[in-house]
Protein backbone atom coordinates (compact mmCIF):
# COMPACT_ATOMS: atom_id res chain seq x y z
CA UNK A 1 0.00 0.00 0.00
CA UNK A 2 1.23 3.77 -1.00
CA UNK A 3 -0.67 5.38 1.65
CA UNK A 4 0.64 5.14 5.15
CA UNK A 5 -0.11 7.27 8.40
CA UNK A 6 1.80 10.38 9.63
CA UNK A 7 -0.02 11.75 12.54
CA UNK A 8 -3.28 11.32 14.93
CA UNK A 9 -5.39 13.69 16.07
CA UNK A 10 -8.86 13.52 18.16
CA UNK A 11 -11.81 15.33 18.89
CA UNK A 12 -14.68 14.22 20.81
CA UNK A 13 -16.02 12.17 17.98
CA UNK A 14 -13.52 11.55 15.69
CA UNK A 15 -10.04 10.02 14.89
CA UNK A 16 -8.00 12.23 11.90
CA UNK A 17 -5.65 10.22 10.30
CA UNK A 18 -3.00 12.34 8.23
CA UNK A 19 -1.94 10.52 5.52
CA UNK A 20 1.25 10.52 3.69
CA UNK A 21 -0.04 10.90 0.39
CA UNK A 22 -1.80 14.83 1.88
CA UNK A 23 -5.62 13.25 2.60
CA UNK A 24 -7.06 13.61 6.27
CA UNK A 25 -9.04 10.42 7.03
CA UNK A 26 -11.98 11.26 9.70
CA UNK A 27 -12.96 8.16 11.28
CA UNK A 28 -16.05 7.98 14.13
CA UNK A 29 -14.58 7.05 17.02
CA UNK A 30 -17.68 4.84 17.69
CA UNK A 31 -15.89 2.12 15.21
CA UNK A 32 -13.47 1.80 17.60
CA UNK A 33 -14.78 1.27 21.58
CA UNK A 34 -11.92 0.59 23.00
CA UNK A 35 -10.75 4.38 21.92
CA UNK A 36 -14.56 5.75 22.04
CA UNK A 37 -14.03 5.00 25.84
CA UNK A 38 -10.31 6.33 26.58
CA UNK A 39 -9.17 9.15 27.82
CA UNK A 40 -7.97 12.18 25.80
CA UNK A 41 -4.38 11.02 27.73
CA UNK A 42 -4.58 7.47 26.84
CA UNK A 43 -5.81 8.26 23.38
CA UNK A 44 -2.53 10.28 22.19
CA UNK A 45 0.10 7.42 23.54
CA UNK A 46 0.01 5.66 20.54
CA UNK A 47 2.60 4.33 17.81
CA UNK A 48 2.57 4.40 14.25
CA UNK A 49 3.43 1.06 13.59
CA UNK A 50 5.04 -1.40 10.09
CA UNK A 51 5.98 1.88 8.48
CA UNK A 52 2.82 3.71 8.63
CA UNK A 53 0.53 0.56 7.75
CA UNK A 54 -0.44 0.73 11.58
CA UNK A 55 -1.61 2.25 14.69
CA UNK A 56 -1.20 0.80 17.72
CA UNK A 57 -2.36 1.60 21.28
CA UNK A 58 -0.17 -0.43 23.95
CA UNK A 59 -2.27 0.74 26.92
CA UNK A 60 -5.48 -0.03 25.23
CA UNK A 61 -4.56 -3.55 23.20
CA UNK A 62 -5.91 -1.71 20.58
CA UNK A 63 -4.04 -2.18 16.85
CA UNK A 64 -5.95 -0.67 13.39
CA UNK A 65 -4.76 -1.21 10.35
CA UNK A 66 -4.86 2.03 7.81
CA UNK A 67 -5.70 -0.24 4.92
CA UNK A 68 -8.75 -1.20 7.10
CA UNK A 69 -9.57 2.02 8.01
CA UNK A 70 -9.61 3.26 4.19
CA UNK A 71 -11.87 0.20 3.60
CA UNK A 72 -14.30 1.43 6.31
CA UNK A 73 -13.33 -0.97 8.70
CA UNK A 74 -14.01 -1.16 12.22
CA UNK A 75 -13.71 -3.10 15.25
CA UNK A 76 -13.36 -6.63 14.36
CA UNK A 77 -12.69 -7.95 17.92
CA UNK A 78 -14.98 -9.82 19.41
CA UNK A 79 -14.08 -9.16 23.19
CA UNK A 80 -15.56 -5.74 22.67
CA UNK A 81 -18.41 -7.03 21.61
CA UNK A 82 -18.86 -9.53 24.65
CA UNK A 83 -18.07 -6.79 27.20
CA UNK A 84 -20.93 -4.83 25.75
CA UNK A 85 -18.31 -2.18 24.55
Amino acid sequence: MNTLAKALSFDPEFMWVELSDGRRLGVPMAYFPRLLHATQEQRTKYEISGGGTGLHWDELDEDISVEGLLLGIGDQSTSCHALGM
